[in-house]
């Protein structure tokens, strides 16, 4: 069953405020963060519902599902794949999101590179780095990142704007907080390398986004705490 629309607003409200306090605690202006809300499986009603409570920032897992919400939305989304991209899936991929999150391999950047030259502009994208080195997730591993970085830069058309990361699960508070905190200092040392556009560190979904805005994640990808439980499909 889709959520109701007061109960989005209420879980929207809840998830702002919750950002604003940690950001506080930790010294930081609340605007410095960017929440995404993982709208994965919901129907473009509830997105709608979002939208008109300001949320301009929307994330979506497949490329597929996306093609056919984004048409029934509004303009003025701003659109970020947050799940694994196929290599044959980056033409369609580039033309749909205005941030690609998962960027781990280097054909999967040439290939952006490729569709992005070919629409005429640039594609903008995150490192995906596997922090908990997990086989199950998608990322290159930390002592890589910076490789795979020195080769996107040599690509005319593929923009670098940060890192993503997908937190450790199950984990308690102190292992979130180790693994978000050697992100950031990973963050840090890549900066120079990439360059004055590099400012997205990405990590922080619904059962630790207070913790991670606390260890400095630029941008938060929050799904059940605003939209519910995900519908099966």
């Amino acid at each position: 069953m889709n959520a109701a629309p007061e109960d989005i607003r209420a879980g929207l409200a809840r998830v702002r405020e919750g950002i604003a306090e940690a950001a506080r605690k930790a010294g930081r202006d609340p605007g410095e963060v960017t929440l995404v809300g993982i709208t994965k499986t919901h129907p473009a009603e509830s997105v709608a519902v979002a939208f008109e409570q300001g949320l301009k920032d929307m994330g979506e897992n497949r490329v597929q599902e996306a093609a056919g919400k984004i048409p029934l939305l509004p303009p003025g989304i701003r659109w970020h794949l947050v799940g694994s991209l196929q290599t044959n899936k980056a033409r369609q991929a580039a033309g749909l999101f205005e941030l690609i999150q998962s960027l781990d391999r280097t054909r999967l950047a040439s290939a952006l590179n490729r569709a992005a030259g070919e629409a005429g502009k640039p594609c903008h994208a995150l490192i995906q780095v596997n922090a908990t080195r997990d086989p199950g997730q998608g990322g290159v591993p930390p002592d890589e990142a910076r490789n795979l970085i020195e080769i996107c830069l040599a690509l005319p058309y593929l923009r670098i704007d940060g890192l993503m990361v997908i937190g450790p699960y199950p984990a308690g508070d102190d292992e979130i907080r180790r693994v978000y905190r050697g992100v950031r200092e990973l963050f840090e040392r890549l900066a120079p390398l990439a360059g004055p556009g590099f400012r997205t560190l990405s990590f922080g979904m619904s059962g630790d986004y207070r913790i991670a805005v606390e260890e400095g994640s630029t941008l938060v990808r929050v799904g059940t705490a605003i939209f519910g439980g995900r519908m099966v499909t």
